[in-house]
């Protein structure tokens, strides 16, 4: 299954870099300067929206568990073992015909710096609180699901597409400060 994730604000995925007294966190990018999200990130989104789709009875347990993997508990609520879900995610890059159109020089403008400032209860700017982040521009990005079972790369069911689009339907932000603002997506199914 492939999708696309279409930005409708500026984001940040992090990379857990600083730039010095430039930035206090930078903006995860390839070898190229070109932002990027990880496959897990994705997984993790999704993952995390199936979880929610469970608790309103919205999706099947036993193939999101499937997909996903699961944690086997003792009584104690001990994780005794896990089970490896069947999905693998790669990661969201921009897609290969706009990479070729960005030289690496201008990568840079795809990015911009945000600064924000506790406020205490009198209405001041708290001492030292002053933290600037790297955000990324609204962009789209495209990424794969791909289905193992067995060893051996394999379709997904008619369940399963089902499972896996109301999920990426259900993520409307990623990444930092995605109740600040930041980070308003819509993933889309894109035709193989």
């Amino acid at each position: 299954m492939r999708y696309k994730i279409e930005f409708l604000s500026d984001w940040h995925v992090g990379s857990g870099l600083t730039a010095g007294a430039e930035t206090d966190a930078e903006v995860l990018k390839d070898r190229r300067n070109l932002p990027y999200i990880p496959g897990k990130t994705i997984k993790g989104l999704l993952r995390d929206a199936v979880r929610e789709m469970q608790e309103v009875n919205q999706i099947d347990r036993d193939i999101a568990d499937e997909l996903f993997g699961h944690e086997v508990k003792d009584d104690q609520d001990r994780v005794v073992r896990t089970h490896k879900g069947s999905l693998f995610f790669s990661n969201a890059n921009l897609p290969k015909d706009e990479q070729k159109e960005i030289p690496s020089e201008l990568a840079d403008f795809l990015y911009r710096n945000i600064s924000s400032t506790k406020i205490t209860n009198k209405g001041v700017a708290k001492a030292n609180s002053l933290r600037t982040m790297e955000v990324c521009m609204p962009i789209t990005l495209v990424g794969e699901i791909n289905c193992y079972k067995e060893g051996k790369e394999k379709e997904l069911t008619q369940k399963e597409k089902e499972l896996l689009q109301k999920a990426l339907k259900w993520v409307r932000r990623l990444g930092v400060n995605r109740n600040r603002g930041l980070g308003r997506c819509q993933f889309v199914e894109l035709e193989k």
